[in-house]
């Protein structure tokens, strides 16, 4: 065994050493290509959520629910209009139930 094995396994490496060693290497170059992948993947990823030229998903459901918070707004606005028009007719209608012979 060389002096690494010696220094990660311990003493214990040369009781062990017909059986398989307890540390796997691994090069650097497959840790590095491995990283690099998972980096492009992620960065793909991120540019699909924030957009990088084009509009990403993030900002398309922004923009929708800006839409939404905006025709609720205004549909806000009609049914407070509606329920004052009913609530007058109603009150009207109470108030003059006498005159018009309503009962």
């Amino acid at each position: 065994m060389t002096q690494l094995d010696d220094e990660i396994l311990g003493k214990h490496a040369h009781m062990n050493a017909g059986k398989q060693p307890l540390v796997v290497r691994v090069t650097d170059s497959d840790f590095q290509a491995e990283v690099l992948e998972k980096l492009g993947r992620l960065e793909a990823k991120m540019d699909m959520l924030a957009g990088s030229t084009q509009p990403g998903r993030m900002k398309l459901a922004e923009d929708r629910i800006r839409a939404l918070e905006h025709s609720d707004i205004k549909r806000s606005a009609y049914e407070r209009i509606v329920n004052a028009a009913i609530a007058t007719v109603i009150s009207v209608a109470i108030a003059l139930h006498d005159r018009w012979g309503i009962r």
